[in-house]
This record gives C-alpha cells, structure tokens and sequence, in this order.
C-alpha cells in the first residue's frame, strides 16, 4: 500500500497520465522503468546536451524545470522533449510548471522545445488549463491508491516504452 505522504504529484506523473494510465501507477509506486532502454538514455542525452547555454533544471518544491529564463521582462520556462508525438501531453506536463509557478504568484509563459525537431511551441496557462490539471491530479492519486493497476492497453506508445516487460511479459 502507498502511503499518502509518500505521493507527489509532479510533472512527470501529468505527462504519463495523458500517454498511460498504468505507467502512472508503476511510476507513483516507485517502480523502477528499464533504466538502460535505448528511449530513456537518447532522452536523457537530449535533456543534458540541448539548449546549453540555457538555465538548465530548476527545482521548484516537487517540479523540475528543464530551463528558465527572462525574456521581455516576463519568466520563461522550457521543457525539452525528444519529440512532438505526444504533444498534448508535454503541452499539459508544461502547462502544470507553469500552474504550479502561479499558484506561488509567478506568471510565465512556457516553450515546449524539440531539438532533434528544430521546433518550438509556446504554451500558456488558461483557466480551462488550470481546471483540466486539478482533475488529473485527483485522479492521479486515485490510480496510484488503487490496490492494482489498471489494466494494461495495447497503444502506440507501447512500443517505446521502458515498463514494456510488465505489461506484455
């Protein structure tokens, strides 16, 4: 059983809970990924070579940032991936940096950025936004409480994903 003290939700749960559900479970419990899968060091090499002349990673209570800066007199916060195919939920994963920000009283923009893509999406924090993240985080901790995961569901991310031994072995 999962201790309430122990769960937090971050940025990496929002983004898992708009992929796979069940990988929000393995995650919440603290059940190591294949931390030597070809997807997760190529991300890990991306994170720390990209944008290098950036702020790079700033903690901020239970959230990392992949990169701040100041532009036009505003805060401006990045988060690298290694690839636009699952955009509404890097797009939400942002946008839970940028809720998390407001809630202490700061008020940013976000920058999705894919290197390998030379792409670039601004995000910004709406009220739609805000109401959609309270849900996921609700549910969030619903699925992680839950006794069992859910069920395991064959979708396209299945094929690059580092937990794919516990679903499908």
């Amino acid at each position: 059983m999962v201790e309430e003290a122990e769960v937090n939700v971050n940025g990496t749960l929002i983004w898992y809970y708009y992929v796979c559900k069940r990988e929000v479970w393995l995650m919440g419990r603290k059940i190591s990924p294949d931390e030597d899968d070809s997807n997760i060091e190529l991300g890990r090499f991306i994170h720390e070579n990209a944008y290098e002349r950036e702020k790079k990673e700033v903690s901020l209570g239970n959230i990392k940032i992949d990169i701040v800066k100041a532009k036009d007199g505003q805060i401006v916060i990045g988060e690298v991936k290694k690839s636009s195919k699952f955009l509404e939920s890097a797009e939400m994963q942002l946008a839970y940096y940028l809720y998390q920000l407001w809630k202490i009283g700061i008020n940013g923009k976000g920058e999705l950025l894919f290197p390998k893509e030379k792409k670039k999406i601004q995000v910004e924090l709406t009220d739609n936004k805000i109401k959609e993240l309270k849900e996921a985080e609700k549910d969030i901790l619903t699925i992680i409480y839950s006794n069992t995961p859910p069920a395991a569901k064959k979708i396209p991310f299945c094929k690059s994903c580092a937990y794919a031994e516990l679903c499908w072995a």
